[in-house]
């Protein structure tokens, strides 16, 4: 699974009509991203920043009203969010003489780091091959974003197909 992919599932329905986060918490970041430390600060702007990648998402997959809707900006403001944060880590080439080696620097905290890296990946992902096979899960209560593997896929996990064929026949035994 692609990093931008993976960041954008760290929001998932939690099965009783809700959503559950797995960066609730600082500590949930810390974890998640490999960082010995994190804010809260640091925490809000990851969120807002998978915010803008997932309405970016809902926008290359015509996701259409899901539970998440709410939560999603528009389309420039999720555009500018993701840009903004790639570019805030200026970096440098440095030579170095002895042995020769090329390297990259940069002044950036680890958080910067973090969000540019995470929404490079995210433009990376929008601006390649991947992003036509882009799709929003249709299962019922399903809030996840996958990649098309093969023509017959149509869900982002069977289980994902199991609950559409069970919410399909649910219907039809009401009707």
């Amino acid at each position: 699974m692609s990093r931008a992919l993976e960041f954008a599932s760290t929001i998932r329905h939690n099965g009783h009509g809700g959503l559950t986060d797995e960066l609730a918490t600082v500590a949930d970041l810390a974890a998640w991203a490999g960082l010995e430390t994190a804010t809260e600060e640091l925490r809000l702007r990851v969120v807002e920043l998978r915010w803008a990648v997932r309405s970016l998402f809902a926008h290359a997959a015509t996701a259409g009203e899901r539970l998440d809707t709410p939560h999603l900006m528009p389309l420039d403001d999720a555009l500018h969010l993701v840009n903004s944060a790639s570019a805030q880590v200026p970096r440098a080439a440095w030579l170095e003489w002895e042995p020769p080696r090329l390297r990259y620097v940069d002044r950036a905290t680890d958080g910067e780091r973090l969000l540019a890296e995470l929404a490079t990946a995210a433009i990376e992902f929008l601006a390649g091959g991947e992003r036509t096979d882009l799709r929003a899960c249709p299962a019922p209560r399903c809030i996840r974003y996958f990649v098309k593997a093969h023509p017959q896929q149509q869900w982002c996990k069977p289980s994902c197909g199991n609950r559409a064929r069970v919410s399909r026949h649910y219907h039809k035994a009401r009707d």
